[in-house]
């Protein structure tokens, strides 16, 4: 198979591979990013309530991801609800990615960027 920006996660000669695309990989750490509390939105804009109403290729858009081997780099640009401690609010979001992206695809994250793109109400 040849996808463009697929990687293997999981590869049994007998079955044949599972592959996952860097979009893919978008959308799980977006979805996440979206359920911590203290997130407005994602920096296109979109909030928790839009996820289902959106294209997940939207939603993906303000997620960056580069995978090497099996190793995982990812970067969310976030809109932070106001008042919120963006210290706290971006550890919990790299935790939240780190575990969502390591869950659903046995890929290992090394690294989650959170890019603070602005401050909603």
């Amino acid at each position: 198979m040849d996808v463009k920006n697929s990687h293997v996660i999981s590869d049994v000669p007998e079955l044949g591979a599972v592959y996952v695309t860097e979009n893919v990989l978008g959308v799980i750490s977006a979805i996440a990013a979206l359920e911590v509390d203290g997130v407005y939105a994602m920096a296109g804009g979109i909030t928790p309530d839009m996820v289902t109403k959106t294209s997940m290729k939207k939603l993906a858009k303000s997620v960056h991801v580069e995978v090497e081997g099996s190793q995982v780099n990812i970067s969310v640009k976030l809109i932070i609800k106001m008042n919120e401690n963006i210290i706290k609010i971006s550890k919990k979001v790299q935790d939240k990615v780190k575990q969502s992206v390591e869950n659903m695809t046995c890929l290992e994250v090394v690294n989650v960027d959170v890019n603070i793109a602005s401050v909603g109400e």
